[in-house]
């Protein structure tokens, strides 16, 4: 008897337990399905997209600078040469077209060179090293493209000039950059609408927005920088943004 009883005491204990478990199971899931559907609801009440735009432009704008540069055994022999120097190179900028009021001409600057056996000097001086900058600024870009490819008929007379190539800038980009990002806005939005029709909902108002960096390359360029790009060795250029916009959907 007393056996029949502790085993049905036990029977009652062990579905007790049982019950328990599954309702607190059931609970746990409820609750774990109520906390998803928050997060799920959390997270798809907006949308992110990116908007661009682009627009070509033309430089308006070049500096130029050449630098000149003479050696010889005596610094005053080296820098009468860059004053000869000098002279043929503004000779032949102004024949080419070029205002006389567009030609900068920096100040000489000299050093010496000196002897060295083995890495260590000698203390020995072997020559003077002379350089002049001579800086054009114009906004003829095209004259002034035409003058730096022509540069070797006055390389052919024997002048040292390093010629470091124009660049070539869009003077009226503070005005674009306002003109485009609001081009790109739009352009961000239509991409949002067509994102949220495609399942079912729609788009709200913004909730935040960052705008990028200007990018100014070669036309049909694809190159981009985190930082911004500006390409100054063409005439030609592409203008382009882009904004991220965040908007609420409902």
């Amino acid at each position: 008897m007393v056996n029949e009883f502790q085993e049905k005491k036990l029977s009652r204990r062990s579905i007790t337990t049982i019950a328990a478990a599954l309702i607190l199971a059931v609970g746990m899931g409820y609750g774990l399905s109520l906390v998803g559907n928050g997060l799920s609801a959390k997270a798809g009440n907006s949308i992110t997209v990116t908007g661009s735009a682009k627009t070509s432009a033309v430089a308006d704008n070049a500096v130029w600078t050449l630098n000149v540069s003479e050696m010889s055994q005596q610094v005053s022999v080296a820098v009468k040469k860059i004053g000869t120097s000098v002279d043929a190179l503004s000779k032949y900028l102004i024949a080419g077209g070029l205002a006389s009021d567009a030609i900068e001409i920096g100040g000489v600057t000299t050093y010496a060179n000196n002897e060295y056996v083995n890495g260590n000097s000698t203390g020995r001086i072997i020559s003077y090293q002379a350089n002049q900058n001579v800086v054009i600024r114009s906004k003829d870009v095209e004259l002034v493209k035409k003058l730096s490819n022509g540069m070797g008929s006055l390389l052919q007379t024997g002048v040292n000039i390093n010629n470091y190539g124009p660049m070539f800038y869009v003077s009226n980009l503070d005005k674009l950059r306002p003109q485009l990002l609001a081009e790109a806005m739009v352009d961000a939005k239509a991409r949002g609408v067509s994102i949220t029709k495609a399942v079912g909902s729609k788009l709200g108002p913004v909730l935040a927005v960052t705008s990028g960096p200007v990018q100014v390359t070669q036309p049909d360029s694809v190159d981009t920088s985190a930082g911004g790009m500006y390409d100054t060795s063409s005439i030609p250029k592409s203008v382009s943004v882009t904004v991220s916009v965040s908007f609420k959907v409902n």
